[in-house]
């Protein structure tokens, strides 16, 4: 049997971490690569549906990668149902993004683990990979960015392999996995949860050269969080992360309370 592995990213087709994670898994089976034209970061999981898409066949060093003039959901979809229309893949690997993921506000907002959702809504199983950086500007300038993946790989080969011969444990859709910046093959490996949040809200008031009034949404990034969670782990601990996701977000535990609510006010 032979394996098909979509990648695919959220910064762009150009970046360096999207080939790094093909020589990673190319011999685990047929590898394909689909990613944003452009930059896409923190789109979610949105996707285009007032536009058009498009694909583009591209050479990318040596190696024939496809780029779609949408998001990183697009690019699975695109990804899926036109470049693998005979069959769908048996994995999806979205990564490696320049800058960590970390927290539930990452998971809702980040366009890398965006594309491992859609994947794993499509019933296939992802994994979502990122790189700690110390300098948040690095995040934003990945194509001219030149950096050590040999960790990385290490870790997106292992995981790639036992899903592909295993798949998923049960009630787990996709992995989002996290390195601290300067990690090497000792740093250790463990498996969390997602912290609360990544990054506490700033909004900028500036004004224009005309004078008028304009907004930028900035943060300052949490570096703390409960023992246990994705955040910790990276940012205290430096360790590697993985946290195990599903898409059925409802908070089972509660029902029994949200009932009483409905039963007290209707």
């Amino acid at each position: 049997m032979t394996f098909r592995i979509l990648i695919t990213n959220d910064d762009g087709v150009a970046s360096p971490g999207l080939m790094a994670v093909y020589e990673a898994v190319k011999d685990l089976g047929e590898a394909i690569i689909v990613a944003p034209a452009t930059q896409q970061s923190a789109v979610g999981r949105s996707m285009t549906l007032f536009e058009p898409l498009r694909i583009e066949k591209m050479n990318l060093q040596g190696s024939v990668a496809y780029a779609v003039n949408g998001t990183p959901t697009d690019s699975v979809i695109m990804g899926m149902y036109v470049t693998m229309a005979d069959k769908k893949p048996d994995l999806v690997i979205s990564g490696i993004n320049i800058g960590e993921n970390l927290s539930a506000e990452a998971a809702t907002t980040s366009g890398t683990i965006g594309a491992a959702m859609e994947a794993a809504n499509q019933g296939v199983p992802a994994i979502a990979v990122s790189m700690h950086v110390l300098e948040e500007a690095d995040k934003f300038a990945t194509a001219a960015m030149t950096r050590d993946y040999a960790v990385a790989q290490s870790v997106i080969r292992k995981l790639a392999r036992h899903v592909l011969e295993h798949g998923m444990p049960k009630r787990v859709d996709l992995l989002n996995v996290n390195l601290p910046a300067g990690a090497t093959p000792e740093t250790p490996v463990v498996v969390t949860r997602l912290a609360r949040r990544m990054y506490d809200t700033i909004v900028h008031h500036r004004m224009d050269p005309r004078g008028r009034s304009y907004y930028w949404v900035d943060g300052t990034v949490v570096e703390d969080a409960p023992e246990g969670t994705d955040l910790h782990a990276v940012h205290q601990r430096k360790q590697i992360s993985i946290t195990p996701m599903c898409l059925d977000m409802t908070a089972c535990e509660q029902t029994g309370e949200i009932e009483r609510m409905i039963r007290g006010n209707w």
